[in-house]
């Protein structure tokens, strides 16, 4: 019995920034010369246009409630404390617009059908948590079991849908809210290391969910058969990316050695995962890579071999939306979905985390070829460009 993604749907919040816009205010928070070379260089080879956060602190002369400065116009560093209690709020509220967004328009399934939520997210905690309040504020039935991924980083949608088709592929009729949340700019850290520079170019605010369940597919659907899962580490990578918590939010060990290993280790790791399975490359139709970033795109087209639009997707999602960490590849898998120009297709998906940490899927994408498109989704609010 196999298990399918029957419909994804995405969310972003209230505040869009164009990506020169955070660029030159970030570069207002610094003093020093040298660093503000180094933050223009590296957001404009970032790849990115725009970017969405649950924060309007970043727009000039806002009334800052959690990114304040000082007299000087120098940033005044958020407590772990004070960005958590801002998580917490936004993560509700978004939350419970995503997944009433996510039933409403799964054609074929009812809030009633809903058995379990599993809940991804590495950007903030709360107990009770946004699986949660989606049950209370949906009316969903009050024994919805609920399981909840925390701290992994980009690659957590993965594990998150392999327990949701494992659920799927034990009780025939469970169905599962798969929602990946992540609230990244809150984490934002205004100093000289190149690591944090780095991220603050990168990483951005979303959230996405995925109604996966063991029924059929409606034909005139198109869906994801969800078929094959595998984990491994890259040992040599363990340094070059890691994410702890500190008194001043979160911090990120994030390399720019990180694509060069991605890139020397993905095709003989890729290699194995297919062989394993009675697959080739050559067998593989379309690829929806996790958009860590630019530069990683670009390695895994190199050490793969593939042509410039088989990752048009992911380098789509990376110029309008960032890296929205574990959300990010619902958003490619999505964007996929919706412009499929053939009634089937062999698909390999995959990202990269902490550890270095690389997770793959192969898919069978099935139905209908592309129906009236349907734009990712974004919250209601104020265009920053």
């Amino acid at each position: 019995m196999s298990a399918y993604i029957h419909h994804i749907a995405t969310i972003t919040p209230a505040y869009t920034y164009a990506q020169s816009y955070a660029r030159d205010r970030v570069k207002e928070w610094t003093r020093d010369p040298k660093t503000k070379r180094l933050i223009h260089a590296i957001y404009n080879r970032s790849g990115i246009e725009t970017r969405h956060s649950v924060s309007g602190d970043f727009v000039a002369d806002a009334h800052a409630s959690l990114f304040r400065t000082d007299a000087e116009g120098a940033m005044i560093s958020p407590s772990t404390a004070e960005r958590n209690q801002a998580y917490a709020r936004s993560s509700r509220e978004l939350a419970v617009q995503l997944a009433r967004r996510a039933i409403a328009d799964a054609e074929g399934f009812q809030k009633e059908d809903i058995t379990h939520i599993v809940f991804a997210s590495c950007t903030g905690f709360a107990n009770p948590g946004p699986d949660y309040h989606i049950i209370r504020e949906l009316g969903l039935r009050p024994d919805v079991e609920r399981y909840t991924l925390g701290f992994m980083g980009c690659y957590a949608a993965f594990p998150a849908l392999r327990m949701a088709a494992q659920f799927c592929e034990a009780n025939s009729d469970a169905v599962v809210l798969v929602i990946c949340l992540e609230l990244c700019t809150l984490h934002i850290q205004v100093n000289d290391q190149p690591d944090s520079i780095l991220a603050n170019s990168l990483f951005a605010d979303g959230a996405a969910a995925a109604i996966v369940s063991a029924r059929e597919p409606q034909k005139d659907r198109p869906a994801y058969r969800l078929d094959r899962f595998e984990s491994a580490l890259v040992p040599s990578g363990e340094a070059e990316m890691a994410w702890d918590i500190g008194n001043e939010g979160f911090n990120i060990v994030l390399s720019s050695y990180v694509p060069e290993i991605i890139g020397s280790n993905i095709r003989q790791l890729l290699h194995g995962v297919l062989q394993r399975h009675g697959m080739q490359m050559d067998g593989i139709h379309e690829w929806a890579v996790h958009p860590g970033g630019r530069a990683i795109l670009d390695k895994v087209q190199a050490s793969l071999q593939l042509k410039h639009e088989a990752l048009e997707a992911s380098r789509t999602i990376l110029r309008d939306y960032g890296n929205m960490s574990s959300a990010t590849i619902l958003f490619v898998l999505k964007e996929m979905l919706d412009s499929a120009e053939t009634d089937r297709a062999a698909l390999c998906a995959m990202a990269f985390g902490p550890g270095l940490t690389i997770e793959t899927a192969v898919m069978e994408r099935i139905g209908c070829p592309a129906m009236p498109r349907q734009p990712q989704e974004q919250g209601t609010g104020a265009q920053m460009r």
